[in-house]
């Protein structure tokens, strides 16, 4: 068995030129060019794939290879499988499989009789290989063809580095040279994801952050580790949708996936390597900032403008008013989509996935357990939102905007560490607390509402009588959210912490 690691890399096909310009290239032992042919094996209700085993049959010049991967470590671009690769004579052969339960899985006879190729993979293939150091071998590789899948297909346009001997840190090394002028990113979704996504005819669907399986043993920064990536992986399953599609919930979870991961360096912060949190807050807080752009005239259009237009429709300055919103919230969705291609973002993605994978995150030290950390960093969290409940009033937007933030890290953190506390509390409180942070954020929203709708209108008279009219229609609604604020500032008053197990 071998263990593949390797750094995926999407680039656009523009940028295919630029990539083989480059004079690092040229410091390559050695390069070649072939056409690779790949046909996935499954059953019609994808029985491997939901055992987490992929079957592949490569064709390179007139040799058909066998090829078995599995599962393994993989996130925002980065995997670590294992993999069994033999040749192919005219049926499947498992024998070289030496993991006992792949290889049952695959030897049963029922499967045998249903396995068939669902999708291909055609591409050429463009292989530098580099020895840096002693010891030291690695290669680039620069994929271009097609996914084909049912009559449909996609175009593959990615580079892959792969790892044959020596450290991880060299691949890397290598990333962020090439990301200096080239818009790479993280590859999220292999191609045979792809392909089954192909294979169904799925859509891209928004990602939204899962539950993450701590071990209640490991390490503070192997929690932290585990956390980032997940963050960053959330942020590279809603990239395809926010750059090219219309579904404003795709820049929201990239902007949520990216708020998270802002959190957890906070909330990791004491133990965090000197120079870390420098290095990724700052850029992070400005790519935030320029999502947070179109998620606010997404909400502003959707929420505020619209739903007045709707109730009124033979009103025509509302009409106005909601092109001058539909326009200024198109322009800021193509300034976020832009600031998602360019290489600064790539770059800024491969510097997180970098800093997760140098020691000490890479290999941290027994010490401290997650638990007694955790337990100390919500209780701090759940004091600051005691603090600010203590002093928010209902005519405060400014108090009430501060407690909604701490309420929001108190709940991240919850989410990052559910599965070490008893199950039932921490869902009861995180749906509190997921409760009571949607209604501030409505208020946070009429609140913002005047002003952004101000910026709209302009000095144009129609338009700004129509302002006036969308803040009379939500007015009761207002009232209504701030009546109910004191009863939930005593709920949070009466706030206690989940039993870590």
């Amino acid at each position: 068995m071998a263990q593949e690691i390797e750094l995926k890399l999407s680039l656009p096909q523009q940028a295919q030129a630029a990539l083989l310009r480059q004079p690092l290239l040229a410091s390559a032992t050695a390069k070649r060019s072939q056409q690779l042919s790949n046909l996935y094996y499954d059953t019609p209700k994808l029985t491997l794939r939901r055992r987490g085993i992929a079957l592949r049959l490569r064709k390179q010049g007139r040799v058909w290879l066998q090829t078995v991967k599995c599962a393994g470590d993989s996130a925002a671009g980065l995997s670590s499988r294992p993999e069994w690769e033999t040749p192919y004579a005219g049926r499947f052969d498992f024998s070289a499989v030496d993991d006992p339960r792949v290889r049952r899985q695959l030897e049963r006879p029922a499967l045998a009789t249903r396995l068939q190729p669902l999708f291909e993979t055609r591409f050429r293939r463009t292989t530098w290989r580099f020895e840096p150091t002693p010891g030291c071998v690695f290669h680039l590789m620069l994929d271009r063809g097609w996914v084909i899948a049912a009559g449909r297909r996609e175009p593959i346009s990615e580079v892959e580095i792969e790892l044959e001997s020596g450290e991880v840190e060299q691949i890397f090394t290598l990333a962020l040279a090439l990301a200096e002028r080239l818009p790479l990113l993280p590859q999220v979704l292999s191609k045979a994801e792809r392909g089954y996504r192909l294979y169904q005819n799925l859509p891209p669907a928004p990602a939204k952050a899962l539950p993450l399986p701590l071990d209640a043993k490991a390490a503070p920064l192997v929690a932290f580790r585990q956390i980032a990536l997940s963050c960053l992986e959330q942020q590279g399953r809603n990239l395809e949708g926010a750059q090219r599609g219309d579904d404003p919930e795709f820049i929201h979870q990239a902007r949520v996936a990216t708020r998270r991961l802002r959190a957890a360096v906070r909330l990791f912060g004491p133990l965090l390597p000197g120079g870390l949190a420098d290095e990724l807050l700052p850029p992070l807080r400005q790519l935030m900032d320029k999502l947070g752009q179109a998620r606010d005239l997404d909400v502003l259009l959707a929420d505020i403008a619209l739903p007045v237009q709707r109730s009124l429709p033979k009103e025509p300055r509302l009409a106005l008013l909601v092109d001058a919103v539909a326009q200024r919230q198109r322009a800021a969705r193509q300034e976020a989509r832009r600031q998602l291609a360019a290489p600064a973002y790539g770059r800024l993605m491969l510097l997180a996935i970098v800093a997760l994978h140098r020691p000490p995150l890479f290999a941290a030290p027994a010490g401290t357990s997650i638990l007694a950390f955790a337990a100390a960093r919500l209780q701090r969290l759940r004091k600051k939102v005691l603090a600010l409940a203590a002093v928010a009033r209902q005519d405060d937007p400014a108090a009430l905007h501060r407690l909604r933030i701490a309420v929001k890290r108190l709940r991240y953190a919850l989410e990052f560490l559910s599965t070490l506390c008893a199950a039932k509390a921490v869902d009861q409180l995180l749906l509190r607390l997921g409760a009571l942070q949607e209604e501030l954020g409505q208020l946070n929203d009429l609140a913002n509402a005047g002003p952004l709708l101000e910026r709209c209108a302009g000095d144009e008279p129609r338009l700004r009588e129509a302002v006036s009219l969308v803040g009379g229609w939500h007015a009761a609604r207002h009232r209504q959210l701030l009546a109910r604020i004191a009863e939930r500032l005593r709920q949070l008053r009466r706030l206690r912490l989940p039993i870590l197990l």
